[in-house]
This record gives structure tokens, sequence and C-alpha cells, in this order.
């Protein structure tokens, strides 16, 4: 009986996951958000039961509360070791003066999550940026770094990884998890009273920022 209860916690864990990353906004197109969604990126200032306040990149606190529903997903390190071929990640980059794109992050999608987002579109985490998702093609060593080459199904990107380069992947995440100092990043969109709520969170883990 132990067996099956741990095994059946498992595969719930599994599927809410998957449920948290196939509604995130790196995992998914643009159709799949409503249009008034958005996502709010900074460090928790507090909780009050469900009630967030969360200082924004640009110095600003956004008061938002967390839907009895709300979606969870922690972000942790990894190595270029776990990048592998055949691997299903996501890219945000940025063109380099060289006419190269250059990976601010990569992020590893668990394999329950293959195909989500799949393709390439601009993204909001730096001027000129984009996210990339598709299948690890290769990966070639150079003098620069690692290049990938990440296939979907509208094409490829070549795209260059840096010693600055941060890389991730996501895991279950625990309410505990939301507290003051964590660094997140909420789906938000607005309620009819005009308040924020907060629908999906991915928690950066041991003090990390998730970079996407």
């Amino acid at each position: 009986m132990t067996f099956i209860h741990t095994a059946f916690i498992r595969f719930c864990t599994s599927l809410a996951l998957a449920a948290a990353l196939g509604a995130l906004g790196c995992g998914g197109s643009g159709a799949q958000q409503s249009p008034t969604s958005s996502r709010v990126r900074g460090a928790i200032q507090s909780v009050n039961g469900d009630v967030l306040v969360v200082k924004s990149r640009d110095g600003t606190n956004v008061m938002m509360k967390m839907t009895s529903d709300v979606r969870l997903t922690g972000v942790t390190k990894i190595t270029m070791v776990d990048i592998k071929p055949g691997s299903y990640i996501g890219v945000t980059s940025i063109p380099g003066s060289d006419g190269t794109q250059k990976a601010t992050e990569v992020h590893v999608f668990p394999e329950s999550m293959r195909g989500a987002g799949e393709g390439s579109r601009p993204w909001d985490t730096r001027p000129n940026s984009s996210m990339t998702n598709g299948g690890l093609e290769k990966t070639v060593d150079g003098n620069d770094g690692h290049t990938l080459t990440v296939k979907y199904k509208d094409g490829e990107k070549q795209v260059v990884v840096t010693p600055d380069t941060e890389l991730v992947t996501f895991v279950p995440a625990e309410r505990t998890e939301i507290k003051p100092g964590a660094q997140i990043v909420a789906f938000t969109a607005k309620s009819d009273d005009g308040s924020l709520q907060a629908s999906r969170i991915s928690v950066g883990l041991n003090g990390l920022t998730p970079p996407m």
C-alpha cells in the first residue's frame, strides 16, 4: 500500500507540474494568454494569506492575489551537462554585435512538456530579446562557448551559450516557497474590479532569480 500511495503522489505531482508549465509564458504561445494577462517579475516583499506585494523590476510595489487554484513551479540551476541533444528546451537570446544570437538563459523542460510553446517569438526580459522553444538538435563547442541548434516546426535557430548564460530547469514547488525575499515571475490578469489575480507563479529556489 505504501508503494502504491507513493507512486500515486508522484503521478499527481507530475500532472500538476505539467499543467503549470503548460500555462507558463515561456512554454506557451501568446495566443494562449488573454489580452489582459501580464507577467510581473520581482522579489516578494510580503505575504498576507493569498495577497502578495512584489517589488517589480522598475522598483514599484505590485499587489496581487493568488487564485484559489494558483499553480506553482520551482526554478533551479543546472549545468551544461544536463542539456543533452534531444532535450526539449527554451532559450532567451539577444542579437550580438557580430550577428550571432547570444543566449541569456536556457531552460530545460521536463519530458512531459515536450512541444509546449514550440517556435520563436519576441520576449520581454531585455530589449530585442526573443524566446525560442524547440528540440536541441546538436551542441558544438567553440572558442566563444557552446553553439546550440534549436529545431522547431517552422525552422531552427542557432544560439551561443556563454559563461554568462543562466541554465535552469523546472521542478514542482510548495506553497512554503512563496515567502518574502523569493524572486518570482507571476502570470497575472486583471479582475473586474481592477485588482491583479495571479494564477501561475514561477519561483526561484534557493535564492535563484528566474531568468526567463
